[in-house]
């Protein structure tokens, strides 16, 4: 992530589209400001975050968020892709690159991801890299209104 991303970063955060499956920690609207923070802050704190992009261009973002002390070993991954990128694969081909990455460069050896029911496909994107299904947190997440159930996912180092 670099400053030349941050228009990107406020166009695409602001698509109710995009957002809708993300965490509400996300500012809306999201600003210039935001994007700043984020990338100069954010993105550093607990985490390891890459850009994703289509022919050199920033088209969204995944990351891990690291955990602490009997938990260090595993690792919440979250990804989003604009919206005018969707159906191109550039998801599955981002997480499968960055599981790999990550086994391979950090002590990490469990990468999760709880998705939101209705969220169908992100949760192809987990199955096509090799996640699998752990479990259900039964109306565990809430946003604008609705309550989800989370279907946890886990790839786990060979």
């Amino acid at each position: 992530m670099c400053n030349d991303d941050k228009q990107h970063l406020v166009e695409y955060l602001n698509d109710p589209t995009v957002t809708k499956y993300l965490s509400s920690k996300i500012p809306s609207p999201y600003t210039v400001a935001d994007a700043t923070w984020w990338i100069d802050i954010g993105s550093k704190e607990h985490a390891i975050v890459r850009a994703i992009t289509y022919n050199e261009v920033f088209c969204g973002v995944i990351g891990v968020y690291t955990q602490a002390f009997e938990y260090a070993h595993s690792a919440e991954v979250g990804y989003w892709v604009a919206k005018p990128y969707w159906g191109k694969g550039l998801a599955t081909q981002a997480l499968r690159l960055f599981t790999d990455e990550v086994f391979n460069s950090t002590q990490i050896t469990r990468i999760f991801n709880p998705v939101s029911e209705p969220n169908t496909a992100s949760m192809r994107v987990l199955e096509k890299v090799g996640y699998q299904h752990e479990g259900i947190l039964r109306r565990s997440v809430c946003k604008a209104g609705q309550c989800y159930d989370e279907y946890v996912f886990a790839k786990l180092k060979n």
